[in-house]
């Protein structure tokens, strides 16, 4: 009788939960409104007193790459796209974050972007943003030497940076 109740039991759960599905996600995107369908992001210069010759390239490609991975929206290089995209490096300076000894032991790459933003269909829409970002690395290293390393991290996070700001809920 025992093994008779557990069978029934466990028929019981499989058939409710078979009969029931759930879905689980993220929601990190605001829906984007239907008449938007096109966005161009303008180069982005380098306006900072120093100046890494490969940054403003890939935060420009980088985050075309991340909005056409991620958005239903076609790139234009027209004037009329719909979101229109543009900004600048403002900061690029080192920084002695950590000193043992008399001697820095650990430098900081600071890399401040100012990040403007238009909805050519809805004016309230546009902003502007200031993002900063600090990779600290070893200061036994020479700038060039850590750019390499650090280069690709600041371009990530900028560009989540810039996506979300755009386009998140948040």
């Amino acid at each position: 009788m025992k093994k008779f109740l557990h069978f029934t039991l466990f028929l019981c759960l499989t058939s409710f939960f078979y009969g029931c599905s759930f879905k689980y996600s993220f929601k990190d995107a605001s829906p984007i409104p239907l008449e938007i369908k096109t966005f161009r992001v303008n180069f982005f210069e380098n306006r900072a007193q120093y100046i890494n010759t490969q940054l403003s390239q890939q935060l420009t490609e980088n985050l075309k790459s991340k909005i056409i991975g991620n958005t239903r929206l076609k790139q234009t290089n027209e004037d009329d796209a719909h979101y229109d995209i543009s900004g600048y490096v403002s900061q690029y300076y080192t920084s002695t974050v950590n000193i043992s000894n008399n001697n820095s032991t650990t430098n900081r790459l600071t890399v401040g972007f100012h990040l403007v933003f238009k909805n050519t269909l809805d004016a309230s829409k546009n902003f502007e943003a200031d993002i900063s970002r600090n990779e600290d690395f070893a200061a036994n290293k020479s700038l060039s030497e850590a750019e390499s390393t650090l280069t690709p991290t600041v371009v990530k996070n900028v560009v989540d940076e810039i996506f979300n700001k755009i386009f998140s809920n948040w």
